[in-house]
């Protein structure tokens, strides 16, 4: 490469890092708005986290929660306001990403890859609904069927959760669950590259579902009701996940089979406006031969 094509590269690699910068100082921008009003909130919000512990501990039931160390409840609104500003900041950062990439993109590609950006949100929030409403009451119920009432020998054993350790335990199931639901998403993008396809994840399903619950066992708490409640909704996603690839798959063979009609069409018409232009040419080669024939005949006699 030489020096003048080294130096015209430089213009358009510097217009790209600086919109790359602008790109990411809107997306910090974004997250850190976020942060300081999920903070200001920060109560607020985890009395609505503390929605599944009331609805298994009963109507009636005294919720408690206790912290052991005089930062433990300031540092666990720290968290609880960066887990808020990831989650509301996402839609700008992904519009960002997008803003950013749209223009080396296809006018196709554009099209086929906004449709992903938005079910990834969308995905994650019915993940994290799944653990609010589902996941989360029945894995309290269960722990809070451990507590022993006390008497007849007994010692009194209560359930009296730190206020970190429960915001930790709800943040693990809404991201393990948020994440786990981006399935259909990842695996319809992978089969639209070509990197897989429903013939192939048909035939890996029994490795899928031991992976499923080895992945259960690993993101959620050791007990089997947090497990199964990952375990079974991921199986269904990945039989969801087989249904979209089949889809898209039909979808970019139709595709492809009229992108091939339209380029054998326009061969054709092209061939065809060739043809006449052709003839033309033949005729007055022929009409050129006659005279010079008559003429030859003639000076012959």
């Amino acid at each position: 490469m030489s020096e003048d094509e080294v130096e015209s590269s430089k213009a358009p690699l510097i217009e790209h890092l600086i919109e790359l910068r602008s790109r990411l100082i809107k997306s910090l921008i974004a997250f850190f708005v976020m942060f300081f009003l999920s903070f200001f909130f920060a109560k607020q919000i985890y009395n609505v986290l503390l929605f599944p512990y009331e609805f298994a501990a009963g109507p009636n039931a005294e919720v408690k929660l206790i912290y052991t160390a005089p930062q433990e409840f300031l540092f666990t609104q720290i968290k609880l306001g960066l887990f808020g500003a990831a989650f509301l900041s996402f839609p700008v950062l992904a519009s960002q990403i997008y803003m950013f990439v749209a223009p080396g993109l296809y006018k196709n590609e554009r099209a086929a890859f906004l449709p992903y950006l938005i079910a990834t949100p969308f995905c994650f929030l019915l993940g994290a609904s799944f653990v609010y409403f589902v996941a989360m009451p029945l894995a309290m119920q269960f722990f809070l069927s451990m507590q022993q009432a006390g008497g007849d020998g007994q010692a009194t054993i209560s359930l009296l959760p730190r206020v970190s350790e429960y915001l930790s335990l709800i943040m693990t199931l809404i991201f393990a669950f948020g994440i786990t639901f981006q399935m259909p998403v990842v695996l319809t993008i992978l089969a639209r590259v070509g990197m897989t396809n429903a013939k192939w994840l048909k035939e890996k399903r029994r490795y899928a579902i031991v992976a499923v619950f080895v992945l259960a066992a690993v993101l959620t708490p050791p007990d089997v009701i947090s497990q199964l409640a990952l375990a079974i909704p991921t199986l269904l996603l990945y039989e969801i996940s087989i249904w979209l690839v089949q889809m898209t798959e039909k979808k970019y063979q139709a595709e492809e089979a009229a992108r091939q009609a339209k380029e054998a069409a326009e061969e054709a018409a092209a061939r065809a406006h060739a043809q006449p232009a052709a003839e033309p040419a033949a005729g007055e080669t022929a009409a050129d031969k006659a005279p010079s024939s008559g003429s030859g005949g003639a000076s012959s006699t």
